[in-house]
């Protein structure tokens, strides 16, 4: 199987709630969609600087980490962001990676939108079928 990439789109959760709550229109909340690998060793959402620049995200904090090619780093983690694919979302923190050109999708985000590779066929599915899991409101 090769890598496998998705096209995902990621919001800034604090914003989404301020358009929930009237505080903000819709369309001024901040976003970005970018091509990501999925990444299933990752445990979460891993951007770049200038990703979470564009997103207006808040750091809550500093975490170690182990790379994919086994170096340690110190990463930046983010507020909460709200992480969207086709039709399903999600939120979780994200790792800044700034020496990272390539966002990953980790599998902290593939769990909450119920999502799997398909080794065969080389591409996201979802864990339980296609058919969109998320609320109705």
């Amino acid at each position: 199987m090769g890598t496998v990439y998705a096209e995902i789109t990621l919001k800034n959760a604090g914003d989404v709630q301020k358009a929930l709550d009237g505080l903000m229109k819709e369309q001024e909340i901040r976003q970005v969609s970018v091509t990501a690998m999925v990444d299933t060793g990752a445990g979460t959402l891993v951007i770049d600087e200038t990703t979470c620049q564009q997103l207006g995200l808040g750091i809550k904090g500093l975490r170690r980490s182990i790379l994919a090619d086994n170096s340690k780093a110190i990463c930046k983690m983010t507020m909460p962001v709200e992480v969207h694919w086709k039709d399903r979302n999600t939120f979780c923190e994200a790792m800044v990676l700034p020496d990272t050109a390539t966002v990953l999708l980790g599998a902290i985000p593939l769990g909450g939108m119920d999502l799997m590779v398909n080794p065969v066929a080389g591409e996201l599915v979802g864990v339980h079928g296609d058919e969109p899991l998320g609320m109705i409101l």
